[in-house]
Parts: C-alpha cells; structure tokens; sequence
C-alpha cells in the first residue's frame, strides 16, 4: 500500500479517469462540473436544504437606433419582452435557467420587427444518488452571419436578415458504480443544433456565401473501468472505450470516431501526479456530393443552402486510424488550484491540451483552457454547454436584451463565443485556447473573457466541399464586464466586446465587430424597477465591403411578478 493518503490518490484517479474520454476537453468538463456540483450539495447540506430561487418578469421598453454608417437613418422601436431568471442548488438537483422572450414592433416603415429568443440552461439531477445522474443544457441565440460564415453575438439591430437564431440543447446520463475495488462508469449524451436560415447573408453583390449550417444531432458514449492509485497497484489504472458521431444535414456529412485505450495515473507527491495514455483510435468524415440541375450547377434549396444528392455514394473526407497516446502531469496544492496539461499524438498529428483553474478567494477566479478537438459546429456547442456549471449567471445587453458572450459562476466563468464564432458547415478540427477572469470587491464585479479558435476544415475531394478542405478559420474574441452597486436602490453596468474573425473560405476578408454599453438601473418599488441605457456598436470590413456603425438608446420598465 502506498504511503499517499487515500482520499489524495482516490481525486487524482478521478481526474485520470475522466482524461481517458474522448474528446479530452470534454473530459474534463465532466471532471469540473461534477466538482462544482459536489461543492453545491455540501453547501446546501449546511444550509439545512435545497435553495431555490425563480425569478419571472415582464418588461416594456422604448427604443431607438442610429445608423452612423454606411447611411444615416434613425430606427424606433417598442420592446415587449417576458422572462424568467431560475437557480436551484439542493441536495440532488443543481441548475441555472436564464429565458427571455421578446417582441420588437416597429413605428415606421423599415423600422425593426418581429421576435426574438434567447436563453442558457444547464441542469443536474441525481436520480439516484451516487450512481445515476441525468444532465442537460440548452442556448438560444440571436447572431450576425456574414457571408464568410463568421458569426458574431449581438449583432447590430440594422443587421436585418443577416442575423439568425441558434437553437441548441443536449441530455444524457450518466452511470457509477464499483465492482470491489474497481470503478465502473458509463455515460451517453445527445445534442441536437439548428440554426435558423438568414436570407441576407451576402457581404456583396456577386460574392457567393458559404454553406451554413442547417441542422446537426451529435452523439458520444463511453464505458470505463479502473481502480485507484494504491488499492491493488502504485498506480491507477483505467480501460476505457468509445464512440461520437456527429450527422450535419448539410451535404449528410458524418463524423464518426471510435476509440479504446488505457490511462495511467502515478502520484510522485501530495500535490503531484503524473498521468499517461496509450490506445487505438479510427476516425472517418464523409458526405455525399451536392445535387447538380441538367447544366452540372449545384442546386441551391429554398433556404439558401446546398441539396445533396442522395443518390450519390458516400465519400471519405478524413480516414485516420492508429495509435494514440498522451503523457501530461496534474499539480493540485489545494482545492482551489488545479493545473492539468497533456502532449501526445490525436488525429494523426501532435495534440496539445490543458486546463488552469485558480480561485484564491471566494471573491476572485481564474481559469484557463486549451483545447483540440474534431467537430462540427454542432458539437462544438454541445461541448461548450457541457462546460458550463450549474451555478452560472448570465450577462445581457441591456439595449438588446441578448445574451453577451461570457457567463459568470461562483467558481469560474465560461465563455461561448470561439463556439459560435463561425456557423460554416463543413467539419473542422478546432484548437484553440480560452482564459476568463472574475473579480468581486465589495459592491463592485467585473469580468473578462479572452480566447483564439483556430479552425481547419476537413471535405471530401471531388465533391462541392473541396475547396475548403485545408482552409482556415481563425478568430479571437475579448469581452469585458463590470458591474457597480451604487446604494440599496440602484446600480451600473458596462460592457464591451470585439471580435475579430478571419475566413479562408471566402472573399469576404476580415470582419471585425467592436462594441460598448453602459446602463443605469434603479428600483421603484419593492418590484418594479426602471432602466436606460445607451451603446454603440460596429463591424468592420476590409474594402471594397461597406462598414456598418450604430448608436442605440433605451428607457424601460421591468415588473418582477
């Protein structure tokens, strides 16, 4: 029997357990959520039980935008909105709930019309507790598509047909259980994706827009059995198997990867461990050809996108099999720092990843993550939602009502825009990193979020999609918040944002979109409460496409029932 304590070895187990998954970021967001939902029943065993707080209201607001550029024309509109804000943390059931319905109605001709949804949920139920735990999580929201399939959060209220709803929301459980002193586990998550058609995507006439994506149904299982660091040998050991598979409409294009390997874990001090991974993995991508009229042109369907020919035989896009492996170390000096990082071979190629968390205080956390991942643009927003916790909150735009791009929890916070940075539909293999900050001093909060996403795109030769095999996506993001408690009655609020995105799939070049708000909220009553607010927002282009600036202003009313 080793001399490490059992409880040390038994975490650093848990952490190699949860790295042998397939996608290693996913693992541990797996790893992560679980802690932060240990965290929450510990709190709400002291507490004496679950604490649960729902908060609906209903909001009517004035509003009015300026276009500063290309034109000069000045939009009102009237803001009719419902929602509801919900947060539970109990003994066996955690989650967070943030949805906003909304009703623009325009005063003039052109003016902007029409309705808007947008939301965050994460939830966690333990239906049996310590073995059998279901989770889930759903997004909705409003984006700006430009013909380069680079998508942006808040888009600009003149932004018309080219903005578009994403839908997105997955579930699945997850199963524990020890033979003797061996730990068996076994999970299953399904995630579903649409995103809404925009009519108007095109950056210019005559320049053609890339595919986008229409809908995706992504799927990943794993079964694991190991035993701790100690309990029979020095080191942990875990076999581990599993499948993902993601279909895109578009074109019926296909991930399917399968794997099976084995993970070391070797714990050198109280603090450290090293961790090691060798197994076997076959990973394909195939789509079929576009559908092509008497003339040999692609036929383009009602919603602007590509129809596949079901007729045509499947085509291999990525066909790699063979040997995979990683080796990495975990250093964790306490329960609020944890450093992870991982070299080796996925994909055929070097892969690098990691993750940082470090919370000093219950005030203060920062956390990083690196990631390489081959996905669509499906699993790609079911995996940032499996990151999110429990305990999160959301950050609006006040002028918009939409979702900003980062959330803030009690121990860290998310951010989603590299996610939905591009809405291209061919697959891609992802890497990229993201860092967030979050401070709280006294009636002061503020945050930041900061990330790179680099996207290669993977499509078969011969067929439509070939001429973005080996092309590139890049983007970067910064958002910031901060947040100021001026007395018992009211408070203020800014926020800025830019993201800069870069396409190789089509002539559009670079799109930059930088923005600002700050807002100014006061209660009434016990329950009615007053806002106004102002911003300014754009997207910039390079020539010969036209930038877009506007100055927007709100004043309204919130009754929470």
């Amino acid at each position: 029997m080793t001399t490490i304590p059992r409880m040390v070895a038994r975490a650093m187990l848990l952490s190699g357990l949860l790295a042998a998954l397939p996608a290693p970021a996913q693992a541990r967001q797996a790893r992560d959520v679980a802690a932060k939902e240990q965290t929450a029943r510990a709190k709400s065993r002291t507490s004496g039980g679950a604490r649960t707080s729902v908060i609906p209201y209903l909001e009517v607001s004035q509003a009015v935008f300026a276009e500063l550029s290309p034109g000069s024309d000045v939009l009102t509109y009237t803001n009719l909105a419902a929602g509801v804000d919900a947060q539970i943390a109990g003994r066996n059931n955690q989650g967070a709930v943030s949805l906003r319905y909304e009703r623009r109605i325009g005063w003039g001709k052109g003016d902007p019309d029409g309705d808007v949804v947008s939301g965050l949920a994460r939830v966690a139920s333990q239906i049996v507790p310590g073995r059998l735990r279901i989770d889930a999580g759903a997004l909705a929201a409003r984006t700006r598509i430009d013909g380069s399939g680079g998508a942006s959060l808040n888009p600009l209220v003149s932004a018309g047909d080219s903005s578009s709803q994403i839908y997105s929301f997955y579930a699945g459980p997850t199963l524990t259980t020890h033979a003797g002193d061996v730990a068996l586990a076994a999970s299953y998550r399904a995630g579903y994706t649409r995103v809404e058609d925009p009519k108007g995507f095109r950056p210019a006439p005559g320049i053609p827009a890339v595919d986008i994506v229409d809908d995706t149904l992504s799927q990943i299982a794993t079964v694991s059995a190991g035993f701790h660091p100690g309990d029979i040998l020095p080191l942990g050991v875990t076999a581990s198997s599993g499948w993902a598979r993601e279909d895109i409409s578009n074109l019926d294009q296909r991930i399917d990867q399968k794997y099976g390997r084995l993970d070391f874990v070797l714990p050198i001090s109280l603090d450290v461990a090293l961790v090691a991974g060798v197994g076997y993995e076959d990973v394909e991508i195939s789509s079929r050809d576009v559908l092509r009229d008497v003339n040999g042109l692609p036929v383009v369907g009602r919603n602007g996108r590509l129809r596949p020919d079901k007729s045509a035989p499947r085509q291999l896009a990525y066909d790699v099999d063979g040997l995979i492996y990683d080796a990495g170390v975990m250093w964790r000096p306490s329960r609020r720092t944890a450093l992870e990082a991982h070299v080796g071979k996925r994909y055929g190629s070097t892969s690098v990843y990691g993750s940082f968390a470090y919370a000093p205080d219950a005030r203060s956390s920062l956390n990083v993550s690196v990631y390489d991942n081959v996905f669509g643009f499906g699993g790609t927003v079911r995996r940032a939602l499996e990151d999110l916790s429990t305990d999160f909150e959301t950050s609006r735009n006040p002028l918009t009502g939409d979702l900003n791009g980062c959330v803030i929890t009690r121990a860290n916070g998310t951010c989603l825009n590299s996610a939905l940075s591009s809405v291209a539909a061919a697959t891609f293999r992802a890497r990229g990193v993201t860092v967030s900050y979050n401070l709280t001093l006294g009636r002061i909060s503020a945050g930041i979020g900061v990330g790179y996403d680099r996207r290669k795109f993977i499509a078969a030769p011969g067929t439509v999609l070939a001429v973005a095999n080996g092309v590139i996506d890049e983007n970067a993001f910064f958002a910031g918040y901060l947040g100021a408690r001026l007395d018992q009655r009211s408070s203020l609020s800014a926020n800025v944002y830019a993201n800069w995105f870069q396409s190789g799939l089509s002539a559009a070049g670079d799109a930059t979109a930088l923005g600002a708000n700050a807002a100014y909220f006061r209660n009434l009553t016990d329950r009615l409460g007053a806002t106004a607010a102002v911003g300014i927002d754009g997207i910039e282009r390079e020539e010969p496409f036209i930038d877009q600036w506007g100055a927007s202003a709100l004043v309204g009313l919130r009754y929470t029932l």
